[in-house]
């Protein structure tokens, strides 16, 4: 006989999506590995890219990570010499982090890799059934539906 919870998980959306997230990393790193990067340190660096410099916590918000989490990310880009932490001149007190050249020069090996593993997944998945699941990710991770740790907008 099934246990409660047992029946339960097979409805659990954070597992559901946490084991989708799983697989699709996989590909990802799987094309992104000959550029030595993961598909993590990939997005890392694209954001910075495209948005940096950040402080820590601006950086952290717009990866949807918590500090701990993003400062274990960042120590092998920078032992890597691909990003730099620094003092916020504005605030002494903060730190700065932004996209080295060489950074920016892996990031751009790294965009064909990306690329190849999107079409890969879209391919895969159906790009009509990509483009919504997309939509729909972007929805929960704005907070659309709710902020961390609360329930259903009112």
């Amino acid at each position: 006989m099934d246990s409660p919870v047992r029946s339960d998980l097979n409805h659990c959306a954070c597992l559901a999506l946490r084991q989708a997230a799983r697989r699709v990393t996989q590909l990802y790193d799987q094309h992104l590995a000959g550029v030595g990067l993961r598909v993590t340190q990939f997005s890392m660096l694209a954001r910075l890219a495209h948005g940096g410099p950040l402080s820590i916590q601006d950086f952290a918000d717009a990866m949807v990570m918590d500090r701990t989490t993003l400062t274990r990310n960042l120590k092998p880009l920078e032992r890597d010499g691909l990003v730099e932490t620094r003092v916020d001149p504005k605030d002494r007190r903060g730190r700065l982090v932004t996209v080295t050249a060489a950074g920016r020069a892996r990031l751009e090996q790294a965009v064909a890799a990306w690329g190849e593993a999107q079409t890969a997944f879209e391919h895969g998945y159906g790009l009509a059934e990509a483009k919504t699941l997309h939509r729909m990710l972007r929805g929960v991770s704005s907070g659309i539906y709710g902020p961390a740790g609360g329930g259903a907008p009112e």
